[in-house]
């Protein structure tokens, strides 16, 4: 018993002695505490008791259109389909990662007809002889992972799922964002091509008019010549702006899963900004079709402490940054010995009268013991792989929780461009409208020309296609702003 002991005390001092060095190698980065970065006067000036985004935020632009679009996308996208797909494949890797920390049991048989020498082991009446080798055996391993290396890569296979599922929802909501924002710009090309035809209408009224003044002898060819001019770009114009609203279509029909066919179905848009949390909110005049609110964006008081949950690519960052570190734990149990049992039982006989006879029995117990001696410096060159695999994970989450807080401020910033923008433009579009009100009148009690009635109205029709112009930015900049405070994407990762 004592000589026991002693050889299983040498055998431990000789196993941890030949355990590699790894001193010296360790990961360097560190991850961002986003309550520490500036966020800037714009994000705290617009912080308020905000909602954080609904989960179908785009239903605040009340268009029924809009939403029976998104439901077909979240549907039958095939980019979504795939993100999905690479759910189910990574949930695959970890349950084979995962087999390797449970025990292992296989069962063989075999039956062999052969002929035995007759100078060999076998001996008469067999030797010389054709007989049957037959062989039934049952046979399990485990390894005792005493360094929690098959955990660590589990774990780290699960993490993969985690971040697998995250990019999911980042392409949910890069997809719910490209159809909303192509969608707006559908709804500003209709009005834009409203505002091209009836500018055109005009053009032409005045090129009549300038005719018959031709003919009366008040205007010269001139004239007549540089209106004439003006037309061949309103209607290429209209033939560009046409195009463009095609395009838009075949886009949508493509982010939806569908073909251009399905994309000519789709109707002018009806968008208009819902006010949210009982507000009431003044809506920016504008062409039929598009409108937007005209109240500077609320923030909510919590970033950008809870953005970091909200966010699917900031998820993304951190299930990459924790399954490197389980894979580093992986790569510092490769330097300590790795211990298996491997254990048998079953029956051998020549021939199969005496298969099942106890005699037939065999069995047995086979502990296995590798033992890093010496590896040429491969398993420190491992080691050092996977923490500069970690450093970069962590530097990649840093830099996208920068981009997410930068997204944010963009979209407060360019709000409040866009807010003074409408102010001025409307001011503008009051002047055009009093302008032309006062050309019809003085025209239509014959104390000025026609022309002057025309003229004023094409200047009312550009202020109001600036006006529309405006409100599709800020439309834009809502969905935006959405997308970057994470879309209402519901992050169920544990």
């Amino acid at each position: 018993m004592q000589a026991i002991r002693i050889a299983a005390a040498a055998t431990l001092a000789l196993t941890l002695a030949a355990c590699a060095d790894m001193g010296g190698i360790a990961p360097q980065a560190h991850k961002l505490d986003a309550t520490s970065v500036n966020a800037g006067a714009a994000i705290k000036g617009a912080m308020a008791h905000a909602a954080w985004p609904q989960e179908q935020w785009w239903e605040a632009l009340q268009d029924p259109q809009l939403n029976r679009l998104m439901a077909s996308a979240l549907a039958d996208n095939p980019s979504l389909h795939a993100a999905q797909a690479r759910v189910r494949q990574a949930r695959a890797l970890a349950g084979i990662t995962e087999a390797a920390t449970l025990p292992r049991v296989d069962a063989a048989a075999s039956a062999q007809r052969e002929l035995f020498s007759a100078h060999a082991m076998v001996p008469p009446p067999l030797a010389g002889n054709y007989a049957w080798n037959n062989t039934a055996i049952l046979s399990g391993s485990y390894d005792l992972d005493l360094w929690g290396r098959d955990h660590a890569a589990l774990a780290a296979a699960l993490g993969d799922v985690q971040l697998a599922s995250a990019e999911t929802q980042m392409a949910r909501l890069a997809l719910e964002s490209a159809i909303v924002r192509a969608y707006i710009q559908l709804a500003l090309n209709y009005t834009l091509e409203d505002s091209a035809a009836a500018t055109l209408a005009q053009r032409e009224r005045l090129l009549d008019l300038t005719r018959r003044r031709q003919a009366a002898g008040l205007a010269s060819a001139i004239d007549v010549t540089s209106i004439e001019t003006t037309l061949p770009a309103g209607r290429r114009e209209q033939e560009q702006i046409g195009t463009t609203i095609a395009l838009l279509r075949n886009q949508l029909a493509a982010l939806i899963g569908k073909g251009p066919g399905d994309g000519e179905s789709i109707a002018r848009p009806r968008l208009i900004l819902a006010p949210e949390q009982g507000q009431t909110l003044p809506a920016t005049a504008a062409s039929a079709g598009v409108s937007a609110a005209a109240l500077p964006i609320a923030l909510p008081a919590e970033l950008p402490a809870e953005l970091l949950g909200r966010r699917p690519d900031i998820a993304a960052q951190r299930w990459r940054v924790e399954a490197a570190a389980q894979r580093i734990n992986v790569a510092k149990a490769a330097f300590y010995p790795n211990i298996n049992l491997t254990a048998f039982a079953g029956v051998q006989a020549l021939g199969f009268g005496h298969l099942l006879e106890a005699g037939s029995a065999m069995r047995g117990i086979a502990p296995a013991i590798s033992l890093p001696v010496f590896e040429g410096g491969r398993l420190r060159s491992q080691l050092a792989g996977q923490s500069a695999v970690y450093d970069g994970a962590v530097e990649q989450y840093n830099a996208t929780v920068l981009h997410a807080l930068e997204e944010v401020a963009n979209a407060v910033t360019r709000d409040r461009a866009e807010q003074e923008q409408a102010r001025l433009n409307r001011q503008a579009l009051a002047s055009a409208r009093q302008a032309h009100r006062l050309a019809e009148q003085a025209w239509r009690a014959g104390l000025t020309d026609q022309a002057n009635e025309i003229g004023a109205r094409i200047a009312l029709l550009q202020e109001q296609r600036q006006v529309a112009q405006v409100a599709s930015r800020q439309l834009d900049n809502y969905a935006e702003l959405m997308a970057a405070l994470g879309g209402g994407v519901k992050l169920d990762l544990p």
